[in-house]
């Protein structure tokens, strides 16, 4: 992993707590598990190892001692292993990407094809690549062996909610960035009369909290519209669950949307706009709807009640439960006609 967050994280990190995941669910089945990662992280039964301290985002110094440190340790522990799973940098397994131990570079966020084109160029053995989406997958596999393999999450951790009074609110949950579209949700609650609950991190890029401050924070007034703040995992369960709707009105190609099963998970349906990866997260009728505009999302919301909350959860469980994720991982690294 890249340095910055621990794992597990407690706030943001929607990597990380996929990582966190997976190195339980391989410890619970039997594997030894090392995780290289920022300072902090602890999980029980795996033995972590610093790539830098906490403290997100890292500098460009943190970051270039990270690669240091990744190619030093993956260099001496090559033969240690039997799979070398990054959720990192590329960069991280260049000394190694001619070693014969079996290697996945798995990508959550969008992918640089440049890289891809020149990694492949050099000697490589035993690698494939994986997206969180067949829509990610579709925009980074320009060369190399490449495979599917959707995001996940415990849904032990997360609690059915079958019924909700028809007042209940709508909810954002997601980074307060344009392109996650939460003015977009704001104007949806005030069409519909409904109320919204916000849950996210600021973003400090400049740009995006001029964004909030004159779009998203006049709109406050924690009566219709309700700024909950980042949220830790206790709190989305809690308020994913009171909500009678996620709205995901997206304006980017998202790589994939934890939060879409997050919501799913505890029985709540999800309103999105069919981009990036919403199609496959997605099954209308099912576990929401997809539409195109704000005004179909607006009319949707009558609709809402005719999901089964309870069909919901157990629809989206079978395709995205960490149990059945990790198994994929572990398919792929045991499928030797899986790799370049």
């Amino acid at each position: 992993m890249d340095p910055g967050i621990p794992i597990p994280p407690t706030g943001y990190g929607g990597i990380e707590r996929i990582v966190g995941m997976l190195a339980l669910e391989y410890r619970r089945l039997g594997h030894t598990v090392e995780l290289f990662s920022s300072q902090g992280s602890s999980i029980e039964g795996v033995r972590c190892h610093s790539i830098g301290p906490d403290g997100f985002p890292p500098s460009k110094l943190i970051s270039w001692v990270a690669i240091l440190k990744a190619w030093k340790f993956l260099f001496l522990k090559r033969n240690e292993f039997d799979l070398i799973h990054s959720f990192g940098r590329l960069i991280y397994l260049l000394p190694i990407l001619n070693h014969s131990v079996k290697k996945i570079m798995s990508y959550q966020r969008e992918i640089s094809q440049r890289n891809i084109k020149w990694i492949n160029k050099l000697p490589i053995t035993n690698f494939v690549f994986t997206g969180c989406s067949n829509d990610l997958v579709s925009r980074g596999s320009v060369a190399g062996k490449w495979e599917t393999v959707y995001n996940a999450i415990d849904f032990s951790k997360y609690t059915l909610v079958e019924d909700v009074p028809s007042d209940a609110p709508l909810m954002f949950l997601g980074r307060i960035e344009r392109v996650k579209g939460c003015h977009t949700a704001i104007k949806v609650a005030l069409e519909t009369r409904n109320r919204l609950l916000i849950g996210g991190n600021i973003s400090p890029l400049v740009d995006e909290k001029k964004y909030f401050e004159e779009e998203i924070r006049p709109y406050i007034d924690d009566k219709q519209i309700i700024f909950l703040g980042p949220l830790d995992d206790e709190q989305k369960n809690k308020y994913l669950g009171q909500s009678k709707v996620l709205l995901f009105p997206i304006e980017w190609s998202e790589p994939f949307g934890i939060v879409m099963i997050e919501a799913m998970a505890c029985g709540t349906p999800v309103l999105a706009f069919e981009r990036g990866s919403v199609s496959e997260v997605v099954d209308d009728s099912i576990t929401g709807y997809k539409i195109d505009t704000t005004d179909q999302m607006v009319q949707k919301i009558a609709h809402i009640e005719n999901i089964k909350r309870r069909e919901c959860r157990a629809h989206s469980q079978q395709k995205f439960d960490i149990k059945s994720i990790s198994n994929h991982y572990l398919s792929i690294s045991n499928d030797e006609s899986e790799y370049v």
